[in-house]
């Protein structure tokens, strides 16, 4: 207790005299009766956020909109000319030479420049450029004429760029395949020469290109489909699911003499297209009704010797509602003739596929079958797609990928002559960076632990600060399943869905509960009440909520001060404003572009820029708080002179953070003597004020009893020479639990400085000669740790930074015992395990992502049904080179989505003192834990005298949850057929009674059970 005492004081002194807390305090004090604190309206604060999200998307739609008016009118007034002639800039070849010296065809000269609202790339602002697929010639007359006519959009890319300098990228994806990009842009192939980019696979191409679409994919599997056909039907396969999005619904069955389902779970229902279930095949539907809109059957065979006209008409006709998609695979077309018939028999298309090279093209174009109702309708949906990494392999100049969504818009032909036969154009469309919608959120008004966040109409995060799209392996690379991330996977704790549901059923209302939130990379946890509220974005399938911890979180308070004292000193050197918070827009008009936030708000606060668009309460609260911290600059400044302070240079840092995301820092060594350099910088993420979150230092502080302080070690810097110690506390408005916390304050100093402290107060004793009778020194081990039991102080330096329970797992258990600690329980339903895979990562195509998928169809199999090993080894159709790869790839192992389980800890706050005894196999070791006054800290003295090194330790490690089989009963099954609510696209174009048929492909032998198969498949399908 001495020690301990003797130390808190100690340290509590240093910190509060550098920090100057008391200082800030008392300042906050004296105008607490000049402020008004007021309860925050959730209601009222999420329909102002719908409201400017809203306007932000409505202003990308109407951009959008202008696109494509502009290229249905080019192409109206075009007529193709198969011998046309037209130079136009290649992304890939613009600005290259040949051997001479000369630039080479469809390259020429190209202006780039440097453009920082493009991430620094160097793009042309007046002209865009033309990128084609690798697999496709650039003088194709198709293409030749498509980008001759389409050049008319350039005016409007730089129009639209006028009109709302917030844009992006804006391009135009053309059926043919080419893709004009704005603004101009240099694309670079891969190692191997390639771009694979082909913008009618990307997501928001199918979306807008179709309507939601019930696919069933009947693959031939008998003993004629190998070799090369069966490659090819593999590929086919695939190719096909890449066109599926997270509005579509499907199915894969394989027939011989026989039909199989890959997974007896999904037998004669649908199940939802997204990224996971075309990896593994494996998500329920539980209704088995699909998208209910339009509805296709894809048939992957070699051959078919008769028509099956009886089958058709008893099931599809006259209404033709399901559409057939033969693709014929291999050189003979001695059936093709029938195959063909099927196709146009029932509105769908007839392809042959010889060759790998030939399947991306013939799969496409039952895209282009499906949008003829869309097109004839003359309806240009706009589609909103889901959130996904801006990261095309042909921008390797980006600087780090970052989340977008896209608004999209088909683009049909106008001409009278084609009306009837529906064809599509393509699709234009624009980029949204979410980082532009995170601009908006009030997080002044949404308090230290508030937040934001947005869903999809299929539940899936748009925003939300626990969405975790990449994941750091040596490098940042992207996470598979990122954007079907559900929003019931980072909110967990509600079990029962009822904020999800009503979010996607876009109701507006209010929600409550509990929740464990993780901070310091989901090592240290808080436990808080949030409040929710939500409602829709109008005119989009988004909706927005707010979450609002309850106590402080829940009041805001306003005060006022002279423009003229706020203004000088929030220009002072020490102030800073946080990057991504919006005080000022200054991305609406280039001429603001260049201007930092502090000087757009003093321009408008002296009417200078009338025409600026500033939040006028945040930046008069910013004011405020300017004034009230002014003081703080000249004491720090006082103690930075004063020679005989901190000679040892023990403290290196003060700072404070304000409500209002201003902050201020003073240097008590010079900056290149720092330990931790990366601190309060943008390298320090949870360290600096964000879009969607306060400083870790100040989120942690404010959840402490008012005038304590909060000392941490930064993970990452403890085994390293850069080693310190944080220390923060928050500063509140008034005396109860409704308080504001309206600000927090703090030091850095070095480790070794903070060390030699503790050090210095265990030797003190109460002994007359000084000699005391214990001693950290020889007889007994001796910790600091804090309140989540990682340790601080310890004789082991190595052992700096680590969970105690992983030092002194006996211990550790005895304090959980007690009640000292309290172990909770967290998920991640983000995180990644190794997989000590078969196949090598490059191999991580289809023919090995789909591993999973039929690995799982045939294990299932096994226990259910053994004959159909037997029958048809569906796996090993999938999978003929398996053993070559397993071989080769040996030892490797993969990152692959898994859900985990991993513990937290905390002390009891009420438990000031505790001892205790272990007993380590006949040895008593004893312990005692003391806490240091007015922090978060606890000494830890253990006796050394018994070995106690058998006693596993405590560790935070996460445990994968597995989702078992059992004999005769898949328990996955049983999990995935609860599924969850989604709200359908409202726009469905199936059919269209003056649509023409007749164009269904062109021919250049599947067997009898052909009629058992497509009897019961079309069937099930017409009957939902």
């Amino acid at each position: 207790k001495l020690w301990a005492s003797a130390f808190g004081g100690e340290i509590k002194s240093i910190t509060a005299k550098y920090s100057g807390s008391q200082l800030l305090q008392k300042k906050y004090k004296e105008l607490e009766k000049s402020v008004r604190v007021e309860e925050i309206d959730g209601v009222k604060l999420v329909k102002n956020l719908a409201l400017k999200m809203e306007e932000v998307f409505r202003k990308k739609a109407d951009a959008t909109r202008r696109l494509v008016e502009a290229a249905e009118e080019a192409h109206h007034q075009h007529e193709d000319n198969p011998d046309l002639q037209y130079e136009y800039f290649n992304a890939v070849l613009i600005n290259e030479v040949d051997e001479e010296g000369n630039n080479v065809e469809l390259g020429g000269e190209f202006l780039l420049e440097p453009n920082d609202h493009f991430n620094n790339l160097s793009v042309n602002l007046s002209l865009s450029v033309v990128q084609v697929p690798t697999n496709m010639y650039n003088k194709d007359p198709d293409i030749v004429n498509g980008v001759y006519w389409s050049e008319a959009l350039n005016k409007v890319f730089v129009d639209n760029f006028e009109r709302d300098p917030t844009l992006i990228w804006q391009y135009f994806g053309s059926a043919k395949g080419f893709f004009r990009q704005y603004p101009g842009v240099k694309w670079h192939p891969d190692e191997h020469g390639v771009i694979g980019f082909d913008c009618r696979n990307r997501k928001w191409y199918i979306q807008a290109a179709t309507s939601p679409k019930d696919v069933v994919i009947l693959v031939d599997v008998s003993g004629s489909m190998k070799g090369l056909r069966l490659t090819i039907a593999r590929q086919t396969v695939s190719s096909i699911l890449d066109t599926l999005g997270d509005d579509d619904f499907f199915n894969i069955i394989a027939y011989n003499q026989e039909i199989h389902y890959v997974e007896p779970c999904l037998n004669g229902t649908l199940v939802r297209a997204d990224r996971t279930n075309k990896d593994t095949a494996l998500f329920f539907n539980q209704t088995g009704h699909g998208s209910l809109c339009s509805q296709a059957i894809m048939l992957v065979t070699d051959g078919a010797t008769e028509m099956y006209d009886d089958v058709f008409e008893k099931y599809n006709w006259p209404e033709r509602k399901v559409r057939i998609f033969p693709y014929l695979i291999g050189r003979e077309s001695a059936f093709a003739d029938n195959l063909k018939w099927m196709a146009c028999a029932n509105k769908g298309y007839f392809s042959q596929i010889s060759t790998l090279a030939d399947v991306q093209e013939n799969v496409m174009r039952y895209l282009h079958v499906m949008s003829r109702p869309k097109v004839i309708d003359h309806e240009h949906d706009t589609v909103w797609t889901e959130a996904y990494v801006d990261s095309a392999v042909s921008l390797k100049d980006k600087a780090g990928p970052s989340l977008m969504t896209t608004v999209a818009m088909p683009v049909f032909s106008t001409k009278n002559e084609t009306v009837s036969e529906g064809i599509l154009l393509g699709v234009v469309g624009t980029d949204i960076p979410l980082q532009e919608l995170m601009k908006l959120i009030p997080k002044h008004m949404l308090g230290i632990h508030g937040y934001s966040f947005a869903i999809t109409n299929n539940g899936y995060i748009l925003t939300h600060p626990d969405l975790r799209p990449l994941y750091q392996d040596g490098q940042k690379r992207r996470r598979p399943n990122y954007s079907s991330v559900d929003l019931s996977e980072v909110e967990w704790e509600d079990k029962d869905d009822i904020l999800r549901n009503a979010m996607v059923n876009r109701r507006t209302g209010t929600f409550s509960m509990e929740v464990k939130r993780t901070v310091d990379r989901g090592r240290r946890v808080l436990k808080m009440h949030n409040d929710y509220f939500y409602t829709d974005i109008k005119g989009t399938p988004f909706s927005v909520g707010v979450a609002l911890s309850r106590g402080h979180g829940k009041y805001f308070f306003r005060g006022n001060v002279s423009v003229e004292a706020g203004l000088r000193d929030l220009e002072q050197p020490d102030v800073a404003l946080a990057d991504e918070w919006t005080y000022c827009n200054t991305e609406e008009q280039h001429e603001h572009r260049h201007l930092t936030q502090i000087q757009a708000i003093k321009l408008f606060m002296t009417g200078r820029r009338p025409h600026l668009k500033c939040d006028r309460e945040l930046i008069q609260e910013v004011l405020f708080d300017a004034v009230v911290t002014a003081p703080l600059e000249a004491y720090w400044t006082g103690l930075a002179l004063n020679k005989s302070e901190n000679s040892d240079k023990g403290v290196e840092i003060a700072f404070l953070g304000t409500r209002t995301g201003l902050s201020r820092t003073n240097l008590f060594v010079p900056a290149d003597q720092l330990s931790n350099q990366d601190f309060l910088t943008a390298e320090d993420k949870e360290g600096v004020f964000n879009a969607d979150h306060f400083p870790l230092w100040y989120k942690r502080a404010a959840e402490q009893v008012p005038g304590t302080f909060l000392y941490s070690v930064p993970f990452g810097t403890a085994l390293d020479n850069r080693s310190v110690v944080l220390a923060s506390t928050a500063i509140q408005l008034l005396d109860d639990r409704k308080s504001p916390i309206v600000a927090a304050v703090g030091i850095q100093m070095k480790l070794e400085f903070f060390q030699r402290k503790f050090w210095t107060a265990c030797r003190q004793c109460t002994a007359l000669d000084g000699k005391c009778s214990i001693s950290c020194d020889n007889d007994i081990n001796c910790y600091l740790i804090d309140n989540n039991a990682f340790i601080l102080v310890t004789e082991e330096q190595s052992q700096t930074g680590l969970f105690f329970g992983e030092v002194e797992g006996a211990v550790m258990n005895k304090l959980l015992q007690m009640g000292s600690f309290k172990r909770i329980p967290l998920y991640d339903y983000q995180a990644l395990c190794r997989d000590y895979a078969r196949s090598s990562d490059s191999a991580r195509t289809l023919s090995d992502v789909r591993n999973k998928m039929m690995s799982e169809a045939i294990f299932t199999s096994t226990f259910v049904q053994p004959e159909f090993l037997l029958e048809f080894n569906l796996y090993s159709w999938w999978n003929v080179d398996l053993s070559v790869k397993a071989q080769r790839s040996r030892g490797k192992n993969t990152m692959v989505p898994c859900d985990t389980e991993y513990p937290a800890f905390v002390s009891e706050r009420t438990i000031k003192e505790t001892t205790g005894n272990i007993d380590c196999e006949g040895c008593i070791r004893s312990f005692v834990i003391q806490q240091i006054p007015s922090s978060n800290l606890f000494m830890v003295v253990v006796d050394n005298k018994c070995d106690c090194s058998s006693s596993p330790p405590v560790t935070m490690d996460p445990n994968e949850i597995m989702y078992i089989l059992c004999w005769g009963n898949s328990l996955k099954c049983d999990r995935l057929k609860f599924q969850k609510d989604r709200k359908k696209p409202e726009s469905c174009h199936p059919f269209h009674p003056e649509e023409n048929a007749m164009e269904c492909g062109s021919a250049t032998r599947l067997s009898s059970p052909l009629t058992a198969a497509l009897l019961p498949l079309i069937a099930a399908t017409i009957s939902r």
